[in-house]
């Protein structure tokens, strides 16, 4: 379990970016959490589902790609800490 597997696509505000990077050649896209949760059948998904059934968008690759969360012009991969 991770943290993925914690957050559903709804838990996430509107104008949230998701970084996703193909695992297979490294393209990276951005997309909105907007974008997603205009579709009904994804608004339930939990993070993790998202990433096994989304794939690069770079031509010819299709490959299994990674989200990060984008906060204030970073990448995160995990937000927290340790008590």
């Amino acid at each position: 379990m991770n943290w993925k597997h914690e957050l559903q696509l709804r838990d996430l505000e509107p104008d949230q970016r998701l970084e996703m990077t193909c695992k297979i050649c490294g393209h990276v896209h951005y997309r909105y959490a907007r974008e997603l949760q205009n579709h009904n059948e994804l608004l339930f998904a939990w993070l993790d589902e998202l990433e096994r059934d989304e794939c690069c968008h770079k031509r010819g690759c299709h490959g299994k790609i990674r989200i990060a969360l984008c906060h204030n012009h970073t990448t995160n991969g995990f937000i927290g800490g340790m008590a």
